[in-house]
């Protein structure tokens, strides 16, 4: 069964279950039965995923994933960027970057034909465009299109 929500409240709400808090926003007084509006835009597949998460917390099911949390991967390659980043305003080269945030070190000989090259040149220019603005695609998450 299904909690009881605060009858003729409008506004916010915030269940928390399982060690999963969830926010709903009341929108209408007196509505009987619990229910869930889902625009059809470009979020709505991320809208159905936290609705079913919604509904297996309400049932004292296991929530599952957060659709909307960044992968230990992205948080992993973010850290990355900036730390390449703050070596670069500090007067680094990329060749001494690399060696210090994958932890080889590569010869000035080798350096223009090893993976790491390549590696650092792809981050850096990924750091680049975030602090061009490309920070704010990170609000769009999960349709970030990176």
């Amino acid at each position: 069964m299904f909690i009881g929500l605060p009858a003729g409240r409008v506004g916010e709400l915030l269940i928390q279950r399982r060690g999963v808090v969830l926010r709903l926003h009341l929108a209408a007084p007196g509505i009987e039965a619990v229910s869930v509006v889902l625009p059809l835009d470009a979020l709505f597949e991320v809208r159905v995923q936290v609705a079913l998460r919604l509904w297996r917390v309400l049932t004292d099911r296991r929530a599952g994933p957060d659709p909307v949390k960044l992968s230990p991967e992205r948080v992993s390659r973010l850290i990355l960027a900036l730390r390449a980043l703050d070596g670069l305003d500090a007067g680094a080269t990329q060749r001494e970057i690399a060696g210090v945030l994958f932890g080889q070190k590569v010869s000035a000989r080798d350096w223009l034909s090893h993976d790491l090259h390549f590696r650092m040149k792809r981050l850096v220019s990924f750091a680049r465009g975030l602090t061009e603005g490309g920070y704010r695609r990170l609000l769009l998450h999960p349709f970030r299109g990176w």
